[in-house]
């Protein structure tokens, strides 16, 4: 394939706002980083979400909500606020991808989903992984 088509499919998958995932159910979860994966300095993120659609915050609109990713944390149980701070963070302009750095060792990452306010959707609406940091 060329390079321009390779970046032209790239770009096609990564402005998706909705994946399947493997088993087909509602939900959020890493495309990247798999579960227990070794990685040099920073984590590439690649976050989806089936079943709602990605929004920016702000806007509140039902079926709709942008990604958070809490660092060594678990999920932020439904209907509460989704913390601001170094280990809540946020992705409100609806981004579906990012670099992440982390100090070396052994770190969870858990995606949550909330509402263009911030309110998580809870457990259902999240998933963890953990990653090792060289």
């Amino acid at each position: 394939m060329s390079k321009i088509l390779n970046i032209v499919i790239m770009a096609l998958l990564f402005s998706s706002t909705a994946w399947a995932n493997e088993d087909g159910k509602q939900g959020v979860y890493f495309v990247m980083p798999s579960n227990a994966s070794t990685h040099q300095g920073e984590v590439h993120l690649v976050m989806a979400v089936n079943g709602m659609a990605v929004q920016k915050a702000g806007v509140l609109k039902e079926g709709t909500g942008h990604f958070h990713v809490i660092v060594d944390g678990g999920f932020v149980a439904k209907g509460s606020p989704v913390a601001k701070n170094a280990t809540h963070i946020h992705f409100g302009k609806g981004q579906v991808e990012a670099k992440l750095e982390l100090p070396d060792g052994e770190h969870t990452l858990t995606l949550q989903f909330a509402d263009g306010h911030h309110i998580s959707y809870g457990a259902a609406w999240s998933q963890t992984v953990r990653v090792n940091i060289k």
